[in-house]
């Protein structure tokens, strides 16, 4: 599918570069690079703002149908991304079929689609008060393979944050057990209201996931788990979690999901949690209080039992992650990896206008391109000592699958992967001063990425909200827990324009009215002038990677520093 915008951005490219649009044209293209292929040679690839709209705004239009995993909207997008990526020069890079590679890792899912409305109901002191799925609570598809879910009058136990964490001397179940109940519990961590305490204060630990909230409640042996949503330790409100737990739910493919996942998974809005403690004479805040204590104990929600029915559509499918790849010159086992999500959440409830396609402009076609464009600049400039793959992973959205499937069964062995460096949700406007990371895990990767940022003319600042668990929730993890020195770059608050204060008022506007909203679609206002200067940089820290023989690892004291040491042996 030999595209015009292709063409164009080859040209494009080229041009920026100083070359004619004649020249631009011609089959082979080398940008900014001297004769001869020695790698020490001064290369520096402008990124142009209009070719990183132009993939943006196809990438995010509604003919992609908001690119969901196992729709046309995927088959469309699979299609658009290796054209580009063959446009630029790149190699494909996927599984290994026929002793060649092709531009694709099948990536099989299980899928799982609640088949109309879901008949959702608490029992209150013997009155049934009936749940609309989507407004008072949110119920995941069961992904544990069931074709219908029956739960009959459920007791429900309060179980505080649902955490079970040894090493921190906490437990929140103490003593209960959940068979055929429902526990409910709260987001985020004990420690999230006071800043101080047993899990590192705002800073969200992985016990603060609601992933490890239900994997917790399934160890428990609970029949469910239903979260308590609150907008400020979500870190987004009501309509992110509706519009990511209510469509089609998705999962690696596991021998044993029931040990992963709980029958029923999903959440209830804070006033109903409120209502329904009352119910049981139960005071919501002074229970919230206790359950930020080790010595909190669970509370039985005496007369009040939930029920639910309904039939489920599941089946396993076969999604893509799509692979571009340059091949080292001198150490060609040895692997450098650039990744982001192609995906975003498809085809779903409307908003108050009437608009069911979730684009996912920003999140994350703007990761995507930025891929494409990094990979034609590798493609375009003296060829690495050490392989650069492009790695475009689907089911973020559906909780990092692609990702987790990729670092499960990788193409390319992760002990001589160097580092991975995640792009997700870049911002398409003007220039900021600085740049931030996902988290706040210390690693050499992010001092080198630092050196180069710095270099570029922007400062590093700490994650400026570590309560929201950014860490847990890119592609890069997957990566991080198998060793792999591994984080996601994210684009500064400090604007050229407007300084901190305007970048957290965009940060705040797109947070409440785009994030996995309909909302977030391309806009003609965006100048792409700060992403465009960002990629400079990205570019040069995989560059150097991939031409020195560094091999980054974390800070002594992180958790994923052991992982890594274990496989040093492989290194040379």
């Amino acid at each position: 599918m030999k595209t015009m915008l292709a063409s164009a951005i080859a040209v494009a490219i080229s041009i920026a570069a100083g070359q004619s649009a004649a020249d631009a044209a011609k089959p082979v293209v080398t940008v900014g690079a001297k004769s001869g292929t020695d790698n020490a040679t001064a290369y520096a690839p402008k990124f142009d703002p209009q070719v990183l709209s132009a993939e943006v705004k196809t990438l995010s239009s509604d003919e992609f149908e908001g690119r969901g995993p196992a729709t046309s909207g995927e088959t469309k997008t699979v299609a658009y991304v290796i054209e580009q990526m063959k446009s630029a020069g790149l190699q494909p890079g996927g599984e290994m079929k026929g002793g060649r590679r092709e531009w694709t890792q099948p990536v099989p899912l299980l899928r799982a689609v609640i088949e109309g409305a879901p008949k959702l109901s608490l029992d209150i002191g013997g009155k049934a008060m009936a749940l609309t799925q989507g407004n008072e609570i949110a119920i995941r598809a069961p992904l544990d393979g069931a074709k219908a879910v029956s739960i009959v009058n459920a007791p429900l136990v309060f179980c505080g944050y649902g955490v079970t964490a040894p090493e921190r001397k906490w437990d929140d179940f103490k003593g209960v057990d959940l068979r055929g109940k429902i526990a409910v519990v709260l987001i985020n961590d004990p420690d999230f209201e006071t800043g101080v305490g047993d899990f590192g204060g705002k800073a969200m630990t992985y016990y603060g996931r609601w992933t490890y909230k239900y994997e917790e409640a399934a160890r428990r042996g609970a029949l469910g788990l239903l979260i308590v949503h609150e907008t400020a330790p979500a870190s987004y409100g009501w309509a992110t979690v509706k519009n990511s737990n209510t469509n089609a739910m998705f999962d690696i493919v596991r021998d044993n999901p029931s040990a992963t996942h709980p029958k029923l998974e999903g959440w209830i809005q804070r006033d109903l949690a409120v209502s329904l403690f009352k119910s049981a004479d139960l005071d919501f805040e002074a229970l919230k209080k206790e359950a930020q204590t080790r010595d909190f104990r669970p509370v039985s929600l005496r007369n009040a039992t939930f029920s639910a029915n309904y039939k489920v559509d599941s089946s396993v499918i076969t999604s893509q992650n799509v692979v571009g790849r340059i091949e080292g010159e001198k150490y060609p086992h040895e692997t450098v990896i650039y990744s982001a999500h192609w995906d975003h959440l498809g085809v779903g409830e409307p908003d108050a206008k009437g608009d069911k396609i979730y684009n996912g402009a920003v999140d994350n076609a703007t990761g995507t391109a930025a891929l494409i464009e990094i990979g034609r600049a590798f493609a375009h400039g003296p060829r690495p000592q050490r392989s650069v793959v492009f790695l475009n992973v689907t089911a973020e959205e559906k909780g990092l699958l692609g990702s987790e499937y990729y670092a499960s069964k990788p193409l390319y062995p992760l002990a001589t992967t160097v580092a991975d460096i995640n792009m997700d949700a870049l911002d398409p406007n003007g220039k900021a001063k600085n740049f931030s990371q996902s988290g706040s895990a210390k690693s050499e990767l992010l001092d080198l990425a630092i050196d180069a940022a710095s270099a570029g003319g922007l400062y590093f600042s700490p994650d400026p909200h570590p309560e929201a668990g950014s860490f847990f929730r890119s592609d890069h993890f997957g990566f991080a827990k198998r060793g792999v020195p591994a984080f996601s770059w994210e684009s500064g608050n400090d604007l050229v324009a407007g300084g901190l204060k305007a970048g957290e008022a965009a940060l705040k506007d797109y947070t409440e009215h785009r994030y996995h909203q309909p909302g977030d679609e391309w806009q003609a206002s965006w100048t792409f002038a700060g992403m465009a200067h960002d990629l400079g940089i990205l570019y040069k820290l995989g560059d150097d990677l991939a031409n020195s023989r560094q091999w980054p690892n974390w800070a002594s004291d992180s958790e994923f520093r052991q992982v890594r040491d274990k496989t040093a042996g492989e290194r040379k």
